[in-house]
């Protein structure tokens, strides 16, 4: 009988190699080496290189279908529009209590986290700015051209900046846009993407005319006297906290109540905000 066919007596164990291929051991190893080899693959094909009309040509994201759902169900019914990136996005969950300050007005966020200029004007062209006819359009913009991308040039971004005004404008001329500098980002005052921050919002001014649109800079709001960017305001050095949402509405409420014609609803009492925080807290807990 040929000895790799020979079968073992069932007392003696084989000494030749058993087939492992069916293990969970073979298997998991099998996954993690499958991925291994795609991530090399993906790793290896570059990304495309950014030049001056990356920041200018619309490219299309996530969560515009949700938007065109909530313009639909509300008949298109806003009168205040913020467009943005995550710090907008975030702010009627991490700033509850200041958000609804914007209630009388019908806001319509539509803030999306990680956007740079160019995803926001894919969605801006593709309908969320149509059938609504707001009064006031907040736009604040850019940082993630800075932060997603090194070499992208202050210049690109601002350019970006001013296609969206210009589209908004296109879309919305009855809307007066207020257009707010790129907020600060990075604690220290000396980090590279703050100074292009910097360099970004020196070019802003002259997109605002004063009579359809007006430029603010609030960004030294945000910042203490030497300049660095309190943990206790923006903990990750990009978005606001609760409180970083409440030095914001303050600080544009006089142009906003102004080029609305009518006021913010009144900030809540501490005692109110207390309890509010307080029951949100029992809320997760119970979740």
């Amino acid at each position: 009988m040929n000895k790799l066919t020979a079968k073992h007596p069932p007392h003696v164990k084989s000494i030749m190699p058993q087939p492992v291929m069916n293990t969970p051991t073979y298997r998991l190893f099998s996954g993690l080496f499958t991925l291994l080899i795609a991530a090399n693959v993906f790793s290896a094909v570059p990304a495309e290189p950014r030049t001056s009309e990356s920041a200018v040509t619309p490219i299309e994201k996530s969560r515009h279908t949700d938007f065109m759902r909530q313009i639909s169900a509300a008949r298109g019914d806003f009168d205040f529009v913020l467009i943005g990136d995550s710090i907008t996005d975030f702010w009627p969950t991490r700033g509850q209590d200041s958000y609804a300050r914007f209630a009388p007005w019908k806001p319509l966020d539509l803030g999306v986290s990680g956007e740079t200029t160019e995803e926001v004007l894919w969605r801006l062209l593709n309908g969320e700015l149509d059938n609504i006819h707001p009064k006031v359009v907040m736009i604040m913009i850019g940082t993630n051209n800075i932060g997603h991308y090194r070499d992208e040039k202050a210049e690109w971004v601002a350019a970006g900046i001013a296609k969206i005004i210009e589209t908004v404008r296109a879309k919305q001329p009855q809307a007066r846009i207020l257009l707010l500098a790129i907020f600060p980002r990075e604690f220290s005052p000396n980090g590279a993407q703050r100074q292009k921050t910097l360099q970004v919002n020196a070019m802003l001014p002259p997109l605002a005319d004063g009579k359809n649109v007006y430029f603010v800079d609030i960004g030294p709001k945000f910042l203490d006297p030497q300049g660095n960017l309190p943990k206790e305001i923006m903990p990750d050095g990009l978005h606001p906290n609760d409180q970083g949402y409440r030095i914001w509405i303050e600080a544009v409420k006089p142009k906003l109540e102004e080029l609305m014609g009518a006021p913010l609803a009144p900030a809540p009492s501490l005692t109110t905000m207390t309890n509010s925080h307080s029951s949100s807290s029992t809320n997760s807990a119970i979740k």
